[in-house]
């Protein structure tokens, strides 16, 4: 029997702001690409050299912790952690 292939699950294109947040306290904005129940793809602004886990602090007040599972420039694959 052929194990399953995993689908990859649906990614909703968003053009949306949160904030980068270390240890509870925001230290960047960020712009979200696109984002699913398990993670997203973002671009930290300025300069941060963004750590391989941090929170994430949405407009609409809800906090995710994260880690980064890809760097390409400027951008990162990030999974939900909780």
């Amino acid at each position: 029997m052929k194990p399953k292939k995993q689908q990859r699950e649906v990614r909703r294109s968003r053009h949306q702001s949160a904030r980068i947040a270390l240890g509870g306290i925001p230290v960047a904005e960020c712009a979200i690409l696109d984002i699913s129940k398990r993670g997203a793809k973002i671009v930290p602004d300025g300069t941060l050299v963004v750590p391989p886990r941090f929170e994430l602090s949405f407009v609409q007040g809800d906090r995710r912790a994260c880690e980064v599972i890809w760097r390409r420039g400027r951008m990162l694959g990030i999974k939900f952690t909780r």
